[in-house]
C-alpha cells in the first residue's frame, strides 16, 4: 500500500510520522539549550584581541556574592561593595586613560560616585506606594573619545550590585556587573576603538529596594540628560540564554538584531508589558524619568533559585555568562559607533512602550518586520486560505468541522483542569508537577489536554466531520485569529500566521503534487507538523521555564489551573493537526487512542499522587519576620509563605509547638496588616500566621529599641479655620533599615509628589539609605477630619540592620573577610534563627528556603 494513502492504520500512521514529530522538537530543544562555549583567556589566541571571558565575569559574581555577600541596601555588607566598586571604578579608568596618552586613541574615561537622597511614588501591584531615600550612591563611569560632541549623546548600560533580603544575588545582579566590567576591559583595550557616542556605565546600588539608585541617577546625575537609549541588564534565574523580554523601540531592536546569538520575540514583550508577571526593572525608571527608548534583557532560565539562597555562582550555567557578555558587547559596538540611531532616540516622539515591529529569533536567526506589513501578510493568507479551501467549505460537512476545532480546544482545556481539581482538591497534592519543571508539568498535563481534544471528538455525531472539514476549519481559524488580532496591533498574533502558513503550504503541495484524488496524504502532516511544533516547542519551554517557578511566589493562587491552562493552549499551538488526524484514522482508532490516554492519565494521577513538591533545588519560600513590639513590649513569630501548595498550615503549627509551645492564629493580609510592611506590597501574595513568643525567650533581654526608634514631630501647626494640620514627621531608627509608615489620613499636600489621593486613603511610605544613615522626615498637610483632634495613627516598623538570616549569618557567627567586630547581633531575634533554621533543614531536608527578618516596630499617635 502506498505511503501517500489515506487508507493507513493508526499506528503505521503514528510511525511514519514520528520523525517529523520527534525531530523538530529536539531541534528546538537544542538550540535553547545550547550555549557558547564559556571562555577563559582575556585574549583571543587567533586574533590577538581581547575577548569576553566567562571566568573573569564569575569572578566579580563570586567576589559580590560570596566574599562580600548579601547586599542588601543600607547594610554594612552593601556599603563595602560600594566602596569595592568605586575603587575599582577609578582603577580601570586610571588604565583607560593611561592607554589613551601612551598610544594617542581618542579616549576618555570618567568616574563618578554619585550619592543624593529623594523620594518617588512607585505604584506597583495595583498599591499606591512611595518611596523615600537617604544618601544613596551610584557609581559612573563614561568611556567617550573626550569630546564635547561624543559626550552629547549616549548609550546608558545598567545593572545594579545590590541583592534583595533572602539572595547573595549571583546572578541577580551580579554576573550583569561582571558583564558590564568586562564589556569595558575589551572595549578600552582593543586597538583603535573610540566610540562616536558616549557609553555610560551605571552600576546603581539599590534596585531591588525599588528601583531608587536607578531614580537617583535619572533626576540627579549631572549627565543623566545626554542619555539617549538604555540597556539594563538583569536576571531571574541561573540558566539559559539571556532573554530579550522588553524593547521600546523599533531602531534598538533593529540593533538587537546585530548580536551574534539573539533570543528574544514579541511575545515575549507582550506578556511582559501586559503586567502578567507582576515583575519589574530599572528600565522604568529610565523610560519615566529619561524619557528614552531601550532593552530590558534578563537570564530567566531556572528562575526557582530567583531571590533565593542558592543564587550563588555554582548554580550558574557554564556558558550563560559568555553568551550574555557577547552579545551584550556586540550592542555596545553598534550603538556606540559612526551611523548609530543613538542621537535621534530621546523623546517620546521617537518611541514608543508598545512598538509597532514583530521580532522573532527562530533557531538563533532574527527576524522582524512591521506591524503594517503583518497586517498585510496575515490578509493575504487569510484571502488565500479562503480562497483555496473555498470547494470544502462549501461542503455541508464544514459546518461540523467548524464544530470540532472549538470543540477539540474546549476539551483540551477542560480536561487537564479536571485534573488539576482532582490532584489538588480531593487527593491534596497540588503542585505536584513543580519540582519536575517543564518536562513534569508537561508530562502530567500533556497527555491530559491530549485525552481531552480527542476524546471531545467522540462526542460529535458519528461521521458528521471528515478530515478535510476540519483542516480548513484550523486553517481558517488560525488565519483569521492572525489578521483580527493584528489589527489591533498585537504583535504576538504573529503565532497564528506562523501556525497557518507552514500548514497552508504544505496543503497547497499536498494537492498540487502529492494527491493528485484531492486525497490528503500523509506527508501533508508531517510537512505541515514540522514548523508549528518546532516553533511552538521554542515558545512552550520558555514560557513554562518562567511560569511553573513563578506559581512558587504567586501566592495562594489556583497554580494547578493556571499551568494546566497553559500546557493545554500551548499544546494546541505547537500539535494544531491533532483534530484533522483523529478524523483521518476513524471512529474505532478514536475510541483506542482515547482509551490508551486515559489510561495514562490515570498512571500520571497515581505517578504524581507520589511525589513531594518541593526538594533542594525547588525550594518552598517561607518568609518568617520575628517582631518586637515597642508599643506593647510584645514578641511575636510571623510566618507566611508565598505559593498555595498542600502542607504550609501544619508545618506552621510544628513550628509553633516547637519554639513556642502555642498554636499559630492564622491573620487576614490586608493593607492595614502592618506586621508585613517591609515586604508590602507583595506581602498581599503572603498566607500569615502569628504565634506569640514566651517570655522566657527574652528574659535576659534589654531593648534597644524603644528609647531610639522614634516618630516625632517639628513644625506642627493646626488651622482650625482652614480646617488643616501641617507639621513634619521625623523618624528616626539608628541600627535599623527599610522603615515604613503606614497611616490613614485625608492628605493635602507632602513632600512626595503634587498628586497625594483626594480623600481619605492609607498612606505606604518605604525608606531605603545608605549604611548609617538614621533620619528622614516626611512634610504633610492633611484635612482634619470632622470630629477629631488632628492626632494621626502611625504604624511604624523597621529591619534591625543586623538581625537578618541568612544575610547576617556571618556577622552571627563572627566569621568572614569584611566581618567587624561589634557589628553582629546576639539579641532574641538572631538567636531563634539560627535554631529555627537548622530545625528546618533538618525536619525538610532542605527543601525550605527561609527568609528571616528580625524587626522591631510600634504605634505612635502623632
Amino acid at each position: 500500500m502506498s505511503l501517500l494513502s489515506p487508507k493507513w492504520g493508526l499506528w503505521r500512521s503514528l510511525v511514519a510520522l514520528s520523525p517529523f514529530l520527534i525531530i523538530s522538537p529536539l531541534i528546538s530543544l537544542r538550540n535553547i539549550r545550547t550555549l557558547p562555549e564559556p571562555q577563559e583567556a582575556l585574549i583571543d589566541a587567533k586574533s590577538g584581541l581581547p575577548q569576553i571571558s566567562e571566568a573573569l565575569i564569575l569572578s566579580t559574581a563570586k567576589h559580590l556574592s560570596e566574599d562580600i555577600g548579601y547586599r542588601t541596601v543600607g547594610t554594612r555588607e552593601h556599603a563595602v561593595a560600594d566602596a569595592w566598586m568605586y575603587d575599582l571604578a577609578k582603577e580601570m579608568s586610571e588604565d583607560c586613560n593611561k592607554l589613551a596618552r601612551e598610544s594617542g586613541r581618542k579616549l576618555e574615561c570618567e568616574v563618578w560616585r554619585q550619592q543624593g537622597s529623594g523620594t518617588h511614588r512607585f505604584d506597583m501591584m495595583g498599591k499606591r506606594l512611595y518611596k523615600t531615600y537617604q544618601n544613596l550612591t551610584n557609581i559612573v563611569i563614561r568611556i567617550s573619545d573626550g569630546t564635547p560632541q561624543g559626550k552629547a549623546h549616549a548609550l546608558l548600560l545598567n545593572a545594579h550590585l545590590d541583592s534583595t533580603l533572602p539572595s547573595p544575588g549571583a546572578a541577580d545582579d551580579a554576573i550583569s556587573v561582571g558583564v558590564m566590567l568586562e564589556c569595558m576591559r575589551v572595549l578600552v583595550n582593543t586597538p583603535d576603538w573610540s566610540p562616536a557616542h558616549a557609553v555610560i556605565l551605571l552600576f546603581n546600588h539599590a534596585e531591588e529596594s525599588l528601583q531608587d539608585a536607578s531614580h537617583l541617577f535619572s533626576t540627579q546625575h549631572e549627565i543623566a540628560h545626554t542619555v539617549r537609549a538604555v540597556i539594563n541588564l538583569e536576571a531571574a534565574g541561573t540558566t539559559g540564554k539571556e532573554l530579550l523580554f522588553q524593547a521600546t523601540s523599533e531602531e534598538m531592536v533593529q540593533a538587537y538584531s546585530q548580536v551574534p546569538r539573539p533570543f528574544g520575540t514579541i511575545f515575549a514583550n507582550d506578556i511582559f508589558n501586559s503586567g502578567v508577571l507582576l515583575s519589574d526593572t530599572d528600565f522604568r525608571q529610565f523610560e519615566e524619568y529619561l524619557d528614552v527608548p531601550g532593552l530590558d534583557i534578563a537570564i530567566v532560565g531556572n528562575s526557582y533559585l530567583y531571590h533565593m539562597r542558592k543564587d550563588l555562582v555554582e548554580n550558574i550555567q557554564p556558558g550563560v555568562a559568555q553568551h550574555m557578555g557577547e552579545n551584550t558587547l556586540a550592542l555596545v559596538k553598534h550603538l556606540s559607533a559612526n551611523g548609530s540611531p543613538i542621537p535621534n532616540l530621546s523623546g517620546s516622539a521617537h518611541h514608543n512602550q508598545k512598538i509597532h515591529l514583530v521580532f522573532l529569533s527562530v533557531l538563533e536567526h532574527f527576524f522582524m518586520y512591521r506591524f503594517s506589513t503583518a497586517k498585510v501578510m496575515y490578509g493575504i493568507l487569510l484571502v488565500s486560505v479562503f480562497l483555496w479551501t473555498r470547494p470544502i467549505l462549501g461542503d455541508k460537512k464544514w459546518q461540523a468541522g467548524a464544530r470540532a476545532v472549538p470543540t477539540g480546544l474546549l476539551g483540551a482545556i477542560i480536561v487537564p483542569n479536571l485534573v488539576a481539581l482532582f490532584m489538588s482538591k480531593i487527593l491534596g497534592k497540588g503542585m505536584s508537577w513543580f519540582a519536575a519543571e517543564v518536562f513534569g508539568v508537561l508530562g502530567l498535563y500533556a497527555p491530559a489536554a491530549l485525552l481531552g481534544g480527542l476524546a471531545s471528538q467522540l462526542l460529535l455525531p458519528r461521521s458528521a466531520v471528515d478530515e478535510k472539514s476540519a483542516l480548513a476549519s484550523i486553517l481558517l481559524a488560525q488565519s483569521l485569529l492572525a489578521f483580527i488580532i493584528q489589527l489591533f496591533n498585537v504583535g504576538s498574533a504573529a503565532i497564528f500566521f506562523i501556525v497557518a502558513m507552514p500548514i497552508f503550504g504544505a496543503l497547497v503541495v499536498n494537492d498540487l503534487v502529492l494527491s493528485t484524488t484531492g486525497e490528503i496524504s500523509l506527508w501533508f502532516y508531517g510537512l505541515g507538523s514540522f514548523a508549528p511544533l518546532l516553533c511552538g516547542t521554542l515558545l512552550t519551554v520558555p514560557t513554562l521555564e518562567v511560569f511553573v517557578p513563578l506559581t512558587g511566589r504567586m501566592g495562594p493562587v489556583p497554580a494547578d489551573h493556571i499551568v494546566a491552562t497553559l500546557v493545554s493552549i500551548l499544546g494546541a499551538i505547537s500539535l494544531p493537526l491533532t483534530i484533522p488526524f483523529a478524523h483521518r484514522v476513524g471512529y474505532q482508532s478514536l475510541r483506542k487512542m482515547v482509551g490508551i490516554l486515559g489510561a495514562a492519565v490515570l498512571l500520571d494521577i497515581a505517578i504524581y499522587a507520589q511525589k513531594n513538591v518541593f526538594d533542594s533545588m525547588h525550594q518552598k519560600r517561607l518568609f518568617v519576620i520575628h517582631l518586637e513590639n515597642i508599643t506593647t513590649s510584645e514578641h511575636h513569630l510571623h510566618i507566611g509563605t508565598a505559593d498555595g501548595a498542600p502542607g504550609f498550615p501544619q508545618l506552621v503549627q510544628d513550628i509553633a509547638s516547637h519554639f513556642a509551645g502555642v498554636q499559630a492564629e492564622a491573620v487576614v493580609m490586608n493593607d492595614h496588616n502592618s506586621d508585613w510592611d517591609p515586604l508590602y506590597p507583595f506581602s498581599a501574595f503572603l498566607s500569615p500566621y502569628k504565634l506569640a513568643l514566651p517570655a522566657d525567650t527574652q528574659a535576659d533581654y534589654v531593648s534597644p529599641w524603644s528609647t531610639t526608634f522614634t516618630l516625632s514631630t517639628e513644625n506642627d501647626v493646626t488651622d482650625l479655620v482652614a480646617g488643616t494640620r501641617s507639621f513634619q514627621l521625623v523618624v528616626t531608627h539608628p541600627g535599623l533599615i527599610w522603615t515604613v509608615v503606614a497611616f490613614d489620613a485625608h492628605v493635602l499636600k507632602w513632600n512626595l509628589d503634587d498628586n497625594p489621593p483626594n480623600e481619605l486613603a492609607r498612606h505606604h511610605v518605604k525608606e531605603a539609605s545608605f549604611y548609617g544613615s538614621e533620619r528622614w522626615t516626611l512634610n504633610l498637610v492633611v484635612r482634619l477630619q470632622p470630629d477629631s483632634s488632628g492626632e494621626i495613627l502611625f504604624n511604624f516598623i523597621g529591619l534591625q540592620e543586623s538581625a537578618m538570616w541568612p544575610g547576617k549569618k556571618a556577622s552571627f557567627y563572627e566569621t568572614g573577610p569584611f566581618y567587624a567586630p561589634g557589628t553582629g547581633s546576639q539579641g532574641p531575634a538572631m538567636r531563634l534563627f539560627e535554631k529555627l533554621d537548622a530545625w528546618l533543614d533538618e525536619e525538610k531536608g532542605g527543601a525550605v528556603d527561609a527568609t528571616l527578618l528580625g524587626c522591631v516596630a510600634g504605634v505612635a499617635t502623632i
